[in-house]
């Protein structure tokens, strides 16, 4: 059950989104706060297995979260975003179908440390994320080399990121920092749906994803490792 919010990790908000916040207080394995009682401790306090982790950052509703531990019951996934109404989704159909491989973090990436402790995952996905166009914002970007620093310290040797986006900006822009810091890639395409990647969890679609195929944008993908 989750921890009561701790003012160190949100903003304020209004009072509509009070009554889902609320809920998520009551699912299994759903967390906005408390990070400390996790770090180190997601195999044996939350899992209770050792099975492989991943998490999905800034997972949204979750889609990608809850389709990876259907695909895969033999591993763990963590999704984790700000935004308490977006994780209600996942977190609810990972309770009402007895997902026992899912959890579920509140939280902002920026503080993504305080909840993994070194090695403890195996990978990472970035769906959809916010590009962070302006160039003032270029830090924001969760493929800056800032962000990818904070991965490796929770990452297992040679752990896995993928990154999936419509946004050509922020692709170009994560395709130059591989080169600038010679992390090798395992794959990548430019138009995920006329390539021949996008078969099993590649073909799960976020709301997102939707919107922007439907508005004819080519989705771009790529799979590379932290050593």
């Amino acid at each position: 059950m989750a921890a009561a919010c701790n003012s160190k990790y949100f903003r304020p908000v209004g009072r509509s989104k009070l009554k889902k916040w609320a809920e998520l207080d009551t699912f299994e394995r759903t967390f906005q706060a408390g990070p400390e009682l996790r770090k180190g401790n997601w195999a044996k306090d939350v899992f209770k297995n050792t099975n492989p982790i991943t998490a999905e950052l800034g997972c949204g509703r979750g889609e990608y979260t809850v389709a990876l531990a259907r695909l895969y019951p033999e591993r763990n996934f963590v999704g984790v975003d700000v935004k308490g109404a977006r994780i209600w989704k996942g977190a609810k159909a990972s309770n009402t179908e007895k997902i026992v491989n899912t959890a579920f973090v509140r939280a902002q990436i920026d503080h993504i440390n305080d909840w993994f402790e070194q090695s403890e995952l195996e990978e990472i996905w970035i769906t959809f994320p916010d590009p962070q166009p302006q160039d003032n914002r270029a830090r924001k970007r969760l493929t800056h080399p800032v962000f990818l620093e904070r991965y490796r310290q929770f990452l297992k040797p040679h752990g896995l990121v993928h990154l999936k986006t419509d946004n050509t900006a922020l692709f170009e822009f994560t395709m130059r920092v591989l080169d600038e810091l010679k992390l090798p890639i395992i794959q990548q395409t430019h138009d995920l749906y006329q390539s021949p990647l996008y078969e099993g969890i590649l073909q799960v679609k976020t709301r997102y994803e939707e919107i922007f195929t439907d508005k004819g944008e080519n989705i771009k993908y790529v799979c590379f490792q932290l050593i």
